[in-house]
Formats: C-alpha cells, sequence, structure tokens
C-alpha cells in the first residue's frame, strides 16, 4: 500500500487527467477492517459501473459513489480519502454536478480537520455550504453545517460553534430532520459538558435520547450512550457511566463497527482510571489501541494515551507514564487541539513535578493555566449563558402561547354554542364581541409581559457585560501570576525546591507583582467607575508637578529599557481638574508609551495653551499603531490589549479608564500613530474654574 499511495502522490496529476486513481484507490484499501462489507458494496458498484461499455466519469451516479466510499474511508484510510475527494471534485466541476461539488468540499474538510488544519478545513465547508445554500439542499446544508460547527469547537471557539449548531437545529426542526437533530442536540450537550456545565450537559441529552427512541436505531442511540457514559465519568457518576457504556459496547461489538468500539473501549477504561482501578484501566485502554492501530484517527488517540499516561503514573510507572503522554502532546500540537493539548499539559506537568523537573513542570503548568483560560474565555461562556437565557424565554413565551392557545379554544366553544342554538342573534354578536375583547386582553397581557421579559434580558446583559469585562481581566493578567506564584511558594513551603532555587525566580516574582499591582490599580478605579460612579472633585492643580512625580514613579521601567522621559511643561501649567483622576491618565499614558517604545526610545511630555484649554501631549519613539487600531482604540467596549516590546503585559483596561477620567473632567482624548514612527497621545484640560464649573 505504500508504494501505490507514494505513485499517486508523485504522478497525481497525470492520474487525475486519465481517472486511473479510483482504480489505485480500491486497490490500496484493506479488506480487514469491520466496514469490509460496506466499503466492498462501494467497490463493487464502481468497478460495475466502470465495466460498462456506456460508462462516463461525469455520471453523477458513478461520483456520488466515489464520494461516499471517500467517507467510509475517513477512520481507516485518510490518504484515499484525500485522494477520492480530489477525484470527486474535479469530475463535479468537470460536468457541472453542484451537489456533487459541495460533498467532495465536505469531504476535504473532513481530511483538513483530522489532520489539523483549521484553515483549509474551514475554507472547504464553507464553500461546501456556500454551494449547498445555493441548490436549496437543506440536508446536505444540515451535514455540512454540523462539520463546521465541530471544526470551531475543536479550535475552543465554542461560541462560533454554538452558533453553528443552534443555526443548523432551526433547519432541522423545519425540513424534520431527526437524525441531524440528534447529532447536534448532542454536540451542543458535550460543549456544555466540556465546560463542566453537567445540569445542562444532561438536559440536552434528555433531548437526545427522546429523539433516538423515535429514530429507533440501536446504533445511534450506542453513540449517544457512549458520550453519556463520558459524561457521568467526568462527574463522578461512575455507576452510571458503567451502566451506560456497557450498553453501547454490547451493540458495537454486536455490529463490530471499530472506530465506535475503539472509543466505547477507552471510555470503559476511563471509568476504571477514575475508580482508581489501574489495572482494570489499562487492560481496557490496550483493548482500544489495538483496534487504533486499524484506524486513522489521531484526533480519538489523544484521550486514550492521556488516559493510559495516567494509569501508569498511578502505577508509579513514571518513565512510562512520560513516553505515553508526549505521544498524546505529539499528536494535539501536531493537529492544533486546544483541548487535547490542556489535559496533556496537566498530566506532563504532574509527571515533572513527581520527578522533580521544577522547571519543566512549571512550564507545563503554565501552558496548562493558559490554554484553560482560553477554552472558558468570556465569549464561550456568554454564549452558553445566553443560551439558558433564550431557553427560559422562550419557554415562559411558549406558557403565554398554550394559555393563549386555550383562551381560543373557550371562545370558539362559545361560538358553536351560538350557532347550535340559533336563537337570538343579538347574543352571537355579544359572543363575537366578547371573544374579541378576550383576545385583545390577552394579546395585551402576551406584548406586557414580552415587554418585560425583553427589558430585563437587557438588564441582564449589561450588568453581564460589566461583570464579564472584570473577570476577562482578572483571569488573564491576574490569574497566571498569582498562580505561578502561588505554586513556586507551595514547592518552596514544600521543601521541593531549595531557597536557592527559589531566589532565581524572585526577579521574575517582582514583575509578576508590579504588573498586579498596577492592573489591581487600574482594576479598581475602573469597578468604582462602573458600578458606584466615580465622583470627580475639581481642584486647581499644578500639571507640571503631577507629571514628574508620575516620572520619578516610572523612571525604574524607563532605566531598564533604557528610555529616556522629557518633561516640556512649564511652571505654573495650572488647571481645574480631579488631581487623583488625572494621576490616573498620566500615569497610564506614561505607561503605555514605555510599554510599546524599544530600547534606547524617547518619551516625551508637552502642553499648549488653547483658549480656555491646555493640550497635553505624550508622544513616544515606540512601535506606533495602523489605521485600523488607532480608530478602534477609544471604541466603547473596546478591549484592545498586547504585549510590548519586552513582551509587558497589559489589561486593556488603562485607554477606557483614561477615556472615561479626562471625559469627566471637561476634556477630550485622541491618538496621532504611524506604524514604526511612534504615537502620540493628547488630551484636554479647563484651565480654570469657570470652564469646569458644570463638570460632573
Amino acid at each position: 500500500m505504500p508504494l501505490i499511495l507514494t505513485y499517486i502522490r508523485t504522478h497525481y496529476k497525470d492520474i487525475i487527467k486519465h481517472a486511473a486513481i479510483v482504480i489505485l484507490v480500491i486497490c490500496s484499501i484493506s479488506n480487514a477492517n469491520a466496514q469490509q462489507e460496506l466499503q466492498k458494496k462501494y467497490i463493487d458498484s464502481i468497478r460495475e459501473l466502470r465495466s460498462r461499455k456506456d460508462f462516463s466519469p461525469k455520471d453523477t451516479v458513478y461520483i456520488d459513489l466515489l464520494s461516499d466510499l471517500g467517507h467510509q474511508l475517513r477512520y481507516y484510510n485518510t490518504d484515499s480519502l484525500f485522494l477520492l475527494s480530489n477525484e470527486v471534485l474535479q469530475l463535479s466541476i468537470d460536468s457541472g454536478y453542484k451537489e456533487g461539488e459541495s460533498k467532495a468540499r465536505l469531504r476535504l474538510g473532513d481530511y483538513y480537520s483530522d489532520k489539523g488544519d483549521s484553515d483549509n478545513a474551514i475554507f472547504n465547508y464553507s464553500a461546501g455550504l456556500d454551494i449547498a445554500k445555493e441548490l436549496g439542499n437543506k440536508n446536505l446544508s444540515l451535514r455540512v453545517m454540523n462539520n463546521l460547527a465541530s471544526e470551531n469547537a475543536y479550535k475552543g471557539d465554542y461560541a462560533h460553534a454554538l452558533t453553528g449548531y443552534l443555526n443548523a437545529i432551526e433547519i432541522a426542526e423545519e425540513i424534520g430532520n431527526k437524525r441531524m437533530l440528534s447529532i447536534m442536540n448532542e454536540n451542543i450537550a458535550n460543549l456544555y459538558a466540556s465546560q463542566k456545565d453537567y445540569e445542562q450537559s444532561l438536559d440536552f441529552y434528555k433531548k437526545v435520547k427522546k429523539i433516538n427512541g423515535e429514530l429507533g436505531n440501536e446504533i445511534i442511540i450506542a453513540e449517544t450512550l457512549s458520550n453519556l457514559a463520558s459524561t457521568y465519568a467526568d462527574m463522578g457518576k461512575l455507576d452510571y457511566a458503567m451502566f451506560n457504556i456497557n450498553k453501547s459496547l454490547a451493540i458495537f461489538e454486536k455490529h463490530k463497527i471499530m472506530d465506535w468500539l475503539a472509543f466505547t473501549y477507552e471510555i470503559k477504561g476511563k471509568i476504571y482510571l477514575k475508580e482508581n482501578k489501574y489495572k482494570w484501566a489499562l487492560y481496557w485502554y490496550n483493548q482500544s489501541e489495538l483496534l487504533h492501530k486499524e484506524l486513522d484517527d489521531d484526533r480519538g488517540k489523544i484521550d486514550l494515551f492521556n488516559g493510559m499516561a495516567e494509569a501508569y503514573l498511578g502505577q508509579g510507572k513514571d518513565s512510562l507514564s512520560e513516553n505515553i503522554a508526549l505521544r498524546a502532546y505529539e499528536i494535539s500540537d501536531r493537529i492544533q487541539f486546544m483541548e487535547g493539548t490542556q489535559k496533556c499539559a496537566y498530566t506532563l506537568y504532574r509527571i515533572n513535578k513527581n520527578k522533580k523537573n521544577f522547571d519543566q513542570a512549571l512550564n507545563f503548568h503554565e501552558l496548562y493555566q493558559t490554554l484553560s483560560d482560553t477554552l472558558s474565555r468570556n465569549e464561550n461562556k456568554k454564549s452558553l449563558t445566553m443560551l439558558k437565557t433564550q431557553s427560559e424565554y422562550d419557554l415562559q413565551k411558549q406558557l403565554l402561547i398554550e394559555e393563549n392557545d386555550k383562551a381560543l379554544a373557550k371562545q370558539q366553544r362559545y361560538i358553536i354554542a351560538a350557532f347550535s342554538i340559533l336563537v337570538v342573534f343579538m347574543i352571537i354578536i355579544v359572543l363575537v364581541y366578547r371573544a374579541e375583547n378576550i383576545q385583545k386582553r390577552l394579546n395585551r397581557e402576551l406584548e406586557a409581559k414580552k415587554e418585560v421579559l425583553e427589558k430585563r434580558e437587557s438588564e441582564l446583559q449589561e450588568s453581564n457585560e460589566t461583570k464579564t469585562k472584570l473577570f476577562s481581566i482578572i483571569g488573564h493578567d491576574l490569574r497566571g501570576p498569582v498562580g505561578a506564584l502561588q505554586e513556586l511558594l507551595r514547592l518552596y513551603s514544600d521543601g521541593d525546591i531549595e531557597t536557592d532555587e527559589f531566589l532565581e525566580f524572585v526577579p521574575k516574582l517582582r514583575e509578576d507583582v508590579d504588573h498586579v499591582s498596577f492592573t489591581l490599580n487600574n482594576l479598581l478605579s475602573w469597578g468604582n467607575t462602573q458600578m458606584n460612579g466615580a465622583v470627580t472633585k475639581p481642584s486647581l492643580m499644578a500639571l507640571e508637578s503631577l507629571v514628574s512625580e508620575n516620572i520619578k514613579l516610572l523612571s525604574e521601567i524607563a532605566k531598564k529599557k533604557s528610555i529616556k522621559i522629557v518633561s516640556e511643561l512649564t511652571e505654573n501649567t495650572l488647571t481645574w481638574s480631579d488631581s487623583n483622576q488625572i494621576d490616573i491618565v498620566v500615569r497610564n499614558l506614561i505607561s503605555n508609551a514605555l510599554k510599546f517604545t524599544p530600547q534606547n526610545g524617547m518619551i516625551t511630555i508637552s502642553a499648549r495653551e488653547r483658549d480656555n484649554l491646555w493640550e497635553v501631549a505624550i508622544r513616544d519613539t515606540g512601535v506606533g499603531m495602523d489605521k485600523i487600531t488607532v480608530k478602534n482604540l477609544f471604541e466603547k467596549n473596546s478591549n484592545i490589549t498586547t504585549y510590548g516590546t519586552d513582551n509587558e503585559k497589559g489589561t486593556g483596561l488603562g485607554l477606557s479608564l483614561c477615556k472615561e477620567m479626562v471625559e469627566k473632567n471637561g476634556g477630550s482624548i485622541w491618538v496621532e500613530s504611524a506604524l514604526r514612527k511612534g504615537s502620540c497621545f493628547f488630551f484636554t484640560l479647563p484651565k480654570r474654574e469657570k470652564s469646569y464649573s458644570k463638570a460632573v
């Protein structure tokens, strides 16, 4: 087989041209797998078509058979999947068969997804989806939308993944495609499980089990039971997990579905691992590994190898554990699977900690912490939370609709009774008039309740935005340094590292503590303005003194980068403003200038009179910004943050705080910048009390 594949890769264009690639791919397929019968069915059909005298490679039946064969080979021979998909794409384009072109893009997306090439996967899925929508083929659109959303989930972008699944669910409900409804609701359940929101995950699994019951397919039911068992294992409900996995295992063994059987064995090993039964865990992991030798599924191997590493670690076999964990880490890193890399990093942290490789342990711990923060970032949490809110809103709306339906049913009974009596025509008129009033009243009540719900949703969203921003800063800019400090202190207090080793980390710890102190100062100031409403107390203030104090405060940072800070402010640069608030503005702007100015740079602070205002300028010789960044810098809810020239961290909060403080003091703030030439931040302040008499 390797020689055939090498030949195909070398002479790919010529083979495509003469349509011989199909024969070579068929010859290269191994018959020693559980999909043998299904693959053989497609191969026989392809050979039968090609043997006909009137055969044409542009026959849509032939193209669809090639596409379906590629799909069956996805987890068994990815090279054949790639070659067949390209053949289908070329034949579909040549024959103008748009549906075949969409399917080929779907298969190519699967290939690149399994290889960890998200950019090419998303490109092909998106192209296939555009064609399917153009054709109006909603069933094909659903399959592509599901795989596109899953690719976003693999990237850790749960927000876009959730949006994709929800859009697809609307289409599936519209056309009654219960199979895709089951798949996408199960994928959403897995998203919640990955965020450890098991209650919401189990709610979606209930929906899936109900849909599966209507489908009545035991293989589909077994697939759900396997995923549900994995969720129960993560929850610590090991009895439920074992019950579900044994049911699914029996079905997959009966039908000899090798890829799902490998996954089922791995989950059973995971359950024993949770029970600390390492010998049995390794037994089932080894069964899964044997099946994986017949599969071509790198993503499926990550959890398997990571679980084996944990089991060996539990047995005290650190070397074996490390070797297998590194294999899992290599695959995760190669296919850029963030969730897999996160798990591997934590296992490798534990292994290196046991082996007293503290530097390596700390590196893996920091990687684990960073990936954990990324996978649980605010846009993901916000999207999942908003789905809960939407579900509650839809439930209340449904209750109102049901009440309305009951009222309408009651109205209809009145009308029927009125017509059956036929005694007095006026009675009918009165009943109709009464029914109309009931309908109007119910509609008004429904509208009023809807407005109340929308208002509450808006208030909740505004509250969440403030909390989200605070938690984002705490999670990304405080949690990392504090977590590293906490871990290092714990290692020192436990006696795992010596005093000399501890002192080597002191310079880095000092930088982290300085960063935390500066961030907390900004955070508390901004939080006060957002939650309590900061009160501005203007007074006569000498701006040159305030600038001088901040230059002294930041002199150590400037000295470290050999940056010269020059104040050109003259004496008696007096403003009518709140000195505490303007102190925050000046400190943040000089700090930003230091952050983005390279070694041996220069920062200049100047001021000029303009009518009743002082126009203050803080100019640097730093890296500068492009026009798009400048345009968005002071936009509402902007949270732009980057690393400085020496990898200094920032919160993205300072400029928002500066804008609020300057405007509260009756001034304005803006920036002029050019890439590689530097930036100049300007802000204005009133010169005397009269100009600021109405400031808030």
